[in-house]
């Protein structure tokens, strides 16, 4: 979880940071995030293909197997770090197409320039990452998170607001800080890795370029459509930023504000997705589907008493946490200001209800991923979010009729429509397993 919770850290102390210079400079890293948020849960998404496989080796004790996933995996997430950065480089233009502010786009491109080169390292750090939690060491990928999360800080402290005889850099300031501190991630996590007795053999030696075609072909099939199952997530609430952009600065703030907090209970779900996907795993190398079963219930009963703890915080403080985010005593800006903390006070309210949904979602997604099924999860996916939930946010989002609100209650529909039809799957599958096994 709190390895998990470092990613959306990283943007979390961007934002309470950047918050400070403004509502449009917000909003400038709201915008460029959207974008990075889509290709990182391409490179998130494909890189869990390792965990079952490694988890699965590792229970069969068989060393050549686990050292070979890891390898084709550094190597395919290798890969696809540099094309999502390509890609983000050509999708630039697309921000003055999309009926956003013009002051909002013009501080975004130069943050998205340096951030998006910064999904090389994540991305290659998600490979060493996913790896580490297929073999149970899931201390230490959490070590590295939180010591590039401390640079983080830091580098925006001392960059963003000109500290120390450096320079004023603003919102490029952060954009520098992410950078570095996940290049430091990786070869933090490598060094942990590479001092263990368990993990030191496969990390070391890694002939990168020696490649096979069978557990490429294995690491795509189990890949792609993990990564297309959190694109389409991801890509629902992305279009939730794009649809709030149309609404103004401060919609799209507030709209910000309200999914950072809700992003940052959703990474305590994804952590126990990660661990469903493990221990799922492990049972699968052992064929113990009784034992499959009771352990995912369990991590399902665990998410929801979370998640119902996030919703009661989330109501509680609904008005209290958006206050973070900016700055109350700049009186240039007060009524911009107040309100964009009144819609992020509403839309908290929102966010308390998906909670429950959301981590079910996820965490029955993880339990699938730990089963090697990723095919019909990626179809449900799919429907849940595009072809029900986003309709919905575009034809109620509009100004006239619910604004932000409405754009939130289509996000919960399509969350709840999903964590349904997950469940259902995960219930009918393991039942066909054990009656498989107990004939």
């Amino acid at each position: 979880m709190l390895g998990m919770l470092g990613h959306t850290f990283v943007s979390f102390i961007d934002n309470i940071m950047v918050g400070q210079l403004g509502a449009a400079e917000l909003a400038a890293v709201s915008l460029g995030n959207s974008f990075i948020f889509i290709a990182m849960s391409l490179g998130i998404g494909f890189s869990t293909a390792i965990t079952p496989l490694v988890a699965e080796a590792d229970s069969e004790n068989n060393f050549d197997k686990g050292k070979s996933v890891f390898k084709h995996g550094l190597f395919l997430c290798t890969v696809l770090g540099l094309i999502l950065f390509v890609c983000l480089l050509f999708a630039k233009p697309l921000m003055y197409v999309m009926d956003q502010p013009e002051q909002v786009v013009d501080l975004a491109i130069p943050y998205l320039d340096l951030v998006a080169f910064s999904l090389v390292p994540l991305i290659v750090f998600q490979a060493f990452k996913q790896f580490s939690d297929g073999l149970s060491l899931t201390k230490y990928p959490m070590y590295a998170t939180i010591v590039a999360n401390v640079l983080n800080v830091a580098i925006n402290y001392v960059l963003i607001f000109g500290k120390f005889g450096c320079p004023e850099m603003g919102i490029v300031g952060a954009a520098v800080g992410t950078l570095v501190s996940r290049f430091v991630m990786v070869a933090y996590l490598w060094w942990l890795l590479a001092k263990r007795d368990k993990s030191k053999a496969y990390v070391t030696h890694i002939k990168f370029f020696s490649l096979s075609k069978q557990p490429i072909k294995k690491l795509t099939n189990l890949g792609l459509p993990s990564a297309m199952q959190m694109f389409f997530e991801v890509g629902i609430f992305t279009g939730a930023i794009w649809l709030s952009g149309t609404l103004g600065a401060n919609a799209q703030a507030a709209n910000q504000i309200a999914l950072n907090l809700s992003s940052m209970t959703f990474m305590v779900a994804t952590g126990l997705s990660v661990a469903a996907m493990i221990r799922v795993g492990n049972q699968k190398g052992l064929k113990d589907f009784v034992a499959l079963r009771r352990i995912a219930e369990s991590i399902f009963i665990v998410g929801f008493i979370f998640a119902v703890l996030f919703a009661l915080l989330f109501v509680i403080f609904h008005k209290m946490l958006p206050t973070m985010y900016v700055d109350l005593d700049d009186p240039a800006n007060a009524v911009d200001t107040m309100e964009v903390v009144s819609i992020a006070a509403i839309l908290l309210l929102a966010a308390a209800v998906f909670q429950i949904t959301d981590s079910l979602q996820v965490i029955a997604l993880g339990a699938l991923r730990g089963l090697q099924d990723v095919k019909i999860p990626t179809l449900i996916t799919f429907v849940s979010y595009w072809v029900i939930g986003f309709p919905i946010c575009y034809y109620l989002g509009k100004a006239e009729a619910y604004g932000s609100l409405g754009i939130w209650i289509g996000l919960i529909v399509g969350l709840s429509v999903a964590a349904i039809l997950l469940f259902i799957r995960f219930h009918l599958l393991t039942k066909k397993l054990i009656l498989k096994t107990s004939h």
